[in-house]
């Protein structure tokens, strides 16, 4: 095998997945990071949650926000559901681990907050059972998905928000979840702080 033309072949595939995507994603992470806006002006927050590599990406949303993205500005209120060990470890065992990101967001949940659940498949019953806590609650969710969007994609109400990598690989799809975490980012502090100068 030629590894060098191999890779190459990565290359050119998540190139041609992020032309596609730039034709479709744009607009509904406008308005997805609008949501976003409206929440955090209200004095609300953003949870955000996954398993994996879309556990990794939860954690990096939620340190931009807090942090900061490509400007100097106040942080923004954001956390992962996947950072406390001994949340996900208690509700693991004391319960199950399909509920371990459903039960924190029974417990830090408020209306009007946003929910970022993140899945390669949508099909993680632990995000699916966290965004149905979310929607009872009266949270806003935004569904970050591969393939056909899957579980996730199909509860999702009119005020939601599905942002979908229709790609059948998870490595593709992650590449570009993390390229709509950047750009969500992006949004929430142009609209909040204006234009980066």
């Amino acid at each position: 095998m030629d590894l060098t033309a191999h890779l190459r072949t990565h290359f050119e595939e998540g190139i041609e997945l992020r032309k596609r995507m730039a034709e479709t994603l744009p607009a509904e992470i406008v308005r997805a990071g609008t949501a976003i806006v409206e929440a955090v002006k209200a004095g609300r927050k953003v949870l955000s949650c996954g398993n994996g590599g879309s556990a990794a990406d939860s954690q990096h949303f939620a340190a931009e926000f807090v942090g900061r993205f490509e400007r100097e500005r106040p942080g923004m209120p954001a956390i992962s559901l996947t950072v406390d060990t001994s949340a996900l470890t208690a509700i693991a065992n004391d319960y199950d681990f399909d509920r371990v990101f459903a039960k924190q967001v029974e417990a830090l949940g408020m209306p009007g907050d946003v929910l970022l659940g993140i899945s390669t498949s949508g099909n993680s019953k632990n995000v699916v059972k966290a965004m149905e806590v979310a929607q009872s609650k009266g949270l806003v969710v935004i569904a970050l998905t591969g393939r056909d969007g899957g579980a996730m994609g199909r509860m999702l109400r009119k005020q939601d928000y599905h942002l979908n990598v229709a790609h059948p690989r998870t490595m593709r799809v992650q590449e570009v979840h993390l390229l709509v975490i950047h750009c969500l980012c992006e949004v929430v502090d142009t609209l909040i702080h204006g234009e980066k100068k």
